[in-house]
């Protein structure tokens, strides 16, 4: 593993405890979100608890469901069940047939709702099935998550000055709104995108060996190196416009660095050398900015803020606070300097303390600066899913053993 300073850990007792958290997350998936009447998984449980068993299911949800218990199920045989019931619902019912690619919502009862086809959505389809391959061996869905990559390819990159645009249409035209969410700038090309396109082909390379998809991930690094990260600030920019006129100002802590250590798996996948010397220094600052600017003393990690200091979101968002923990623990495992670990090591314990819910299970959507978790955003749904917050417990339970 190129660049990276090998530490050995003794502690049994963190190790067990993201073997345990894993155990939590994922039993109450099994438990309260199995749509055991119309098939799949159920589209959203609220903040207070309550299911939405008519809620729409989205093929981000399925997708995250399908990565977390493949993923889950290669330690814990136990899982393979509910990996199998993701991936026949995945291939039955989001995949397009037709025109290829996957839809981007069902009904509740299993049938098209909204049928465009959002490249981040395609991105995590090939995640989730790459991903089920190194559980299964099974070629069918290297089959379906290689024609994804290939349609992709074919329509959504940019010929003329790379990237990849944002949405389409069922039958692939590229269309005018291209918003992710109504969160979203409506700008052709965005760093969020690029970043899960770049997470899953760095997965469809471990399973599919292609000297095609390595081309690909390796175009995705330098563009995050030369395009979206700027090197005087260590933060990565978040919107473009067709021919990478930057059209934001926001600061996203959360992506930042959750892509420092994205980028170095990426490149430790690649296995060119010198591009590996690029990330290592670059994720590293990445990770020195985040934790300067950031970092309460609480150990939690900041939503968001403006360049200009006009607006700072202090919130603790869910994804972010697992993000943190993996992305510190790597910038340790790289350097060996202890501020990271200890930054890692104190997030986790936020989470441990604040962000799990022990009442109700799962993890809350967000907790204010105060500690007090909110109600009103959703328990399980479209956006919240088993991913991130299982997988922050995958990484540590590796890079802790």
């Amino acid at each position: 593993m190129t660049g990276r300073i090998e530490i050995t850990i003794n502690d049994r007792e963190d190790r067990f405890a993201m073997n345990t958290e894993l155990d939590r997350i994922l039993e109450w998936w099994v438990k309260y979100m199995t749509d055991r009447k119309n098939g799949g998984f159920f589209g959203r449980i609220d903040g207070h608890g309550h299911l939405h068993p008519d809620a729409e299911k989205g093929v981000i949800l399925n997708s995250r469901i399908l990565w977390a218990f493949s993923a889950a199920a290669r330690k814990h045989p136990g899982y393979r069940q509910t990996a199998d019931r993701a991936f026949n619902y995945l291939k039955t019912h989001f995949w397009d047939s037709g025109q290829g690619g996957f839809f981007w919502s069902l009904d509740y009862q299993g049938q098209p709702l909204h049928t465009k086809k959002q490249v981040y959505a395609q991105a995590f389809a090939i995640y989730a099935l790459s991903e089920y391959y190194l559980l299964t061996q099974d070629p069918e869905c290297l089959e379906l998550a290689l024609e994804t990559y290939w349609l992709l390819e074919r329509n959504a990159l940019d010929k003329k000055v790379n990237g990849y645009f944002e949405a389409y249409s069922r039958d692939w035209q590229l269309l005018d709104d291209l918003r992710l969410s109504d969160k979203d700038a409506n700008e052709a090309k965005t760093q969020n995108t690029h970043l899960h396109v770049l997470e899953a082909y760095t997965t469809l390379l471990h399973a599919s060996k292609s000297e095609s998809v390595r081309d690909s991930l390796k175009n995705l690094i330098e563009l995050f190196l030369d395009r979206f990260i700027d090197p005087e600030t260590g933060h990565i920019h978040l919107f473009f416009d067709e021919a990478w006129n930057l059209k934001s100002d926001i600061i996203s802590y959360g992506h930042d660095i959750e892509a420092s250590w994205l980028l170095w798996a990426a490149a430790e996948a690649v296995g060119d050398p010198a591009l590996s010397a690029r990330v290592r220094e670059t994720g590293l600052l990445i990770a020195e900015t985040t934790l300067k600017e950031a970092v309460d003393p609480d150990g939690a990690v900041i939503n968001e803020a403006y360049y200009n200091n006009s607006r700072v979101d202090r919130d603790r968002i869910w994804w972010v606070q697992a993000e943190a923990v993996v992305g510190f623990w790597n910038a340790y495992q790289l350097s060996g300097q202890e501020k990271f670990r200890d930054a890692a090591l104190a997030c986790w314990a936020f989470i441990r303390d604040h962000m799990i819910d022990q009442t109700g299970g799962e993890w809350f959507w967000k907790v204010s600066p105060a500690g007090i978790p909110s109600m009103e955003e959703d328990k399980a749904g479209f956006w919240k899913c088993p991913y991130h917050n299982g997988r922050m417990c995958l990484e540590m339970m590796m890079r802790l053993g």
